[in-house]
C-alpha cells in the first residue's frame, strides 16, 4: 500500500544565489503530527512565485522515496532528505509512470486529485546544487506531480494512501510531462489529454495550442520558426531614398544583381548594419513598411537624436549606398483570416501595420478593416497619402486619425488622443484581430482599451522594439535596472556576441557557463525558467553566427533559434536579444 512517509512545509524566504536574490519557498522541512491540508496549501507552507507554483491547482507537491533512492545513486549523493526536492508529501509508491492525471487519493481526512506534473524551474537545481536537475527530472521521467485538495482535512506521516478514482484516459504523470517537454509526441495522447478535466488550465492551454498547431486549426496563430530567406548578413543596395516627414525617411533596398528578394511576412522587420563605420559595425532593426510582394524592401527610419544608426542614415545614406541586412524576421505579422482587422499605431509605429495594409490591398481583401493612427499633427503625419490610396482600394475599410496637437483638416481626423474613451466610442467589432504598434505605454493602454471594448486579449497582437520585458521568476531586484554594459572584470577574448535589441557587443569568456549567464552579467534583459534546456522560455533568435550546446536540450528549438540557457557561441554571434 502507498504511504505518506513525510509531510514537509516551509515559508518563502530570500536566498542569495549567484550574486542575486531569489524569493523562494522550495526549502521544505519535515514536520511531526497532523497538518491541515487546505484548498490553497498546507498549514505552515507557502510559495514564493505564485505565477508558477502554489494556488488551487498546485496546492501540494508530491515526490517519491523511490525517486530519492534513484537520485542518490545517479548523483552519487547520500545527503538527500525528505523535502529536498521541494515536495510537501514524500511518499512511497505513487510512481510517476503509474499515477495518472485525474486520479484521486484519500490520505488521512483529506482527498486529493492529481492535476499536473512538476513545474520545471531552476529553483530545484538551486536547492540541490545541481543546475541540470530540471532537465534530469524530465529526461529521466521522474518529475513528481501536484495535488489539488478536493476535501480539506488533516494528514500526517504514516497515513495510508488509497486511490478512490482513476483519471480519464489514464494518462500517467510521466507521459503527460513528456508530451509537453520531449520531442516525438504521441498524437493520440495529445488528442486525449485535452479531454482530461482535472488537468490544470495552464497545461490544458499548452496542449490545446499544440493540438491546434498540429491540425492547422489555429488560423490566427503564427507558424513557428519561419524559415529565414538567408543566413547571416548580406549586402543590399539602396535604390531610392524618400522623405516622408521632417523626421522620417524611407529607404528602398534591392539585391545587388536586381533579382527579387525573398518576400517577408507583412509586419516583419529587417536588422541592418552599416559596414566600415565601426568595430563592431553598428546595427539596428527597422520594420519593413512597403509591399511585401514587391521583390524589394523598404524600411522607414525616424531620426532619433540619440540614435547612432538613425542619425548616420539620415545624414549619409543615398542611392547606391550599401547596407548589410539579415533576413526579415519577427512573429508580429498579419495572418490569413476572414474576421475584421484593426491596424492601430502611434508615431513611427505605423511602419509594420502599413506593410499589413499593403498586403491587404494587394490581396483585394474584403475583410472589414479599421485603420487607427495617432500622431502630433499634420507635419508629423507620415504616409498620409499612401494610406489614403490603399484604403480607397479596399471596399470595407475606414480610417480614424487622431492629432494630439493639430488642427482638423479631413473628416476622418479627430483633434484629441486615441485613448480608452475614443476606442469605446468607435464600436470595434468583438471578433476583430488587432495589430498594435507604438510606444510601450501606448500599447499597454490600447491593449487594455481593446479588452474593455470586448475584444479577446488573445486576438490582440503587439510589436515591441528594444529589449523584451524580462521573465526572471522569483528573482528579487535590483530596484533600478541598469543599461546594458560590458561585464565586470577582464574582458573576454572569445567570439563577439552582439545583443541586437540591447545595442551591446561583448566578447565571450569561458568564465560563463552559457550565453544566458553572460547576458545577465551585462544587465541585458533575459527570460528563463528552467535554465537547463527544458522549458524554452529563453529561446532567442539567431540573426547571424553559430552556437553549440554545452548542455543538450530535451528538444531543440526551431531553425534560426537557440536556447541561450544551454548554449555558448561557436563563432561571432548576433542575437535578437
Amino acid at each position: 500500500m502507498a504511504t505518506l512517509v513525510s509531510v514537509n512545509v516551509g515559508m518563502p524566504k530570500d536566498v542569495q544565489w549567484r550574486g542575486r536574490t531569489v524569493y523562494t519557498g522550495i526549502w521544505k522541512t519535515p514536520v511531526d503530527g497532523p497538518v491541515m491540508a487546505r484548498r490553497l496549501n498546507l498549514d505552515g507552507d507557502g510559495q514564493g512565485d505564485l505565477a508558477g507554483h502554489g494556488g488551487e491547482q498546485r496546492a501540494v507537491m508530491v515526490y517519491q522515496v523511490e525517486s530519492y533512492d534513484y537520485w542518490k545513486t545517479y548523483l552519487n549523493r547520500d545527503d538527500l532528505q525528505p523535502g529536498d526536492f521541494g515536495e510537501n508529501f514524500t511518499v512511497t509508491g505513487l510512481a510517476d509512470g503509474e499515477v495518472c492525471i485525474g486520479d484521486r487519493y484519500r490520505i488521512g481526512d483529506a482527498e486529493f486529485e492529481v492535476t499536473q506534473p512538476r513545474v520545471t524551474c531552476f529553483r530545484v537545481g538551486m536547492r540541490l546544487g545541481e543546475p541540470e536537475m530540471p532537465n534530469l527530472l524530465v529526461s529521466h521521467h521522474r518529475p513528481g506531480f501536484y495535488f489539488r485538495v478536493i476535501t480539506e482535512g488533516e494528514v500526517r506521516a504514516g497515513d495510508g494512501i488509497v486511490r478512490t478514482r482513476r483519471g480519464r484516459h489514464e494518462l500517467s504523470v510521466a507521459d503527460v510531462d513528456a508530451l509537453l517537454y520531449l520531442p516525438d509526441r504521441n498524437a493520440e495522447q495529445l488528442r486525449k489529454v485535452v479531454e482530461v478535466p482535472a488537468l490544470s488550465p495552464g497545461w490544458q492551454q499548452s496542449f490545446q495550442d499544440m493540438l491546434a498547431s498540429a491540425t492547422g486549426a489555429a488560423a490566427t496563430a503564427p507558424p513557428v520558426a519561419v524559415e529565414p530567406g538567408w543566413r547571416g548578413f548580406r549586402p543590399l543596395r539602396v535604390s531610392a531614398v524618400r522623405r516622408e516627414s521632417p523626421t522620417v525617411m524611407s529607404i528602398r533596398l534591392e539585391a545587388d544583381d536586381h533579382t527579387a528578394l525573398p518576400p517577408p511576412l507583412p509586419g516583419q522587420y529587417l536588422t541592418v548594419r552599416i559596414p566600415d563605420t565601426g568595430e563592431p559595425a553598428p546595427m539596428r532593426s527597422y520594420s519593413l513598411s512597403g509591399d511585401p510582394a514587391a521583390g524589394e524592401y523598404r524600411i522607414s527610419v525616424k531620426r532619433e537624436e540619440h540614435g547612432q544608426v538613425s542619425r548616420w542614415l539620415h545624414t549619409h545614406i543615398e542611392a547606391g549606398s550599401i547596407l548589410e541586412a539579415a533576413a526579415p524576421r519577427g512573429d508580429f505579422y498579419l495572418t490569413d483570416a476572414t474576421t475584421p482587422v484593426v491596424l492601430m499605431s502611434a508615431g513611427i509605429g505605423i511602419t509594420p501595420v502599413l506593410a499589413m495594409l499593403h498586403a491587404l490591398a494587394v490581396a483585394h481583401s474584403t475583410r472589414p478593416i479599421w485603420w487607427l493612427h495617432t500622431t502630433r499633427n499634420n507635419a508629423t503625419h507620415a504616409f498620409a497619402g499612401e494610406v489614403a490610396a490603399l484604403l480607397k482600394s479596399l471596399p470595407n475599410a475606414q480610417q480614424h486619425v487622431f492629432y494630439t496637437h493639430g488642427e482638423k483638416s479631413e473628416a476622418f481626423i479627430t483633434c484629441g488622443r486615441l485613448d480608452r474613451k475614443a476606442i469605446a466610442a468607435l464600436g470595434l467589432p468583438a471578433d476583430a484581430a488587432v495589430y498594435l504598434c507604438g510606444p510601450a505605454q501606448f500599447m499597454t493602454d490600447m491593449r487594455d482599451a481593446c479588452t474593455e471594448a470586448g475584444i479577446d486579449a488573445g486576438q490582440i497582437h503587439t510589436e515591441l522594439f528594444g529589449a523584451l520585458p524580462p521573465i526572471n521568476p522569483g528573482i528579487v531586484g535590483p530596484p533600478q535596472r541598469k543599461r546594458p554594459h560590458a561585464p565586470a572584470g577582464t574582458p573576454g577574448t572569445g567570439p563577439s556576441i552582439t545583443f541586437a535589441r540591447s545595442g551591446l557587443a561583448v566578447n565571450w569568456s569561458p568564465d560563463y557557463r552559457s550565453i544566458l549567464e553572460l547576458a545577465e552579467a551585462c544587465d541585458v534583459p533575459t527570460r528563463f525558467s528552467c535554465r537547463s534546456g527544458v522549458c524554452h522560455v529563453c529561446v532567442t533568435g539567431v540573426v547571424a553566427g553559430t552556437t553549440a550546446y554545452v548542455q543538450t536540450p530535451l528538444e531543440e528549438p526551431g531553425e534560426g533559434e537557440v536556447l541561450i540557457c544551454s548554449a555558448a557561441p561557436s563563432s561571432d554571434l548576433v542575437l535578437d536579444l
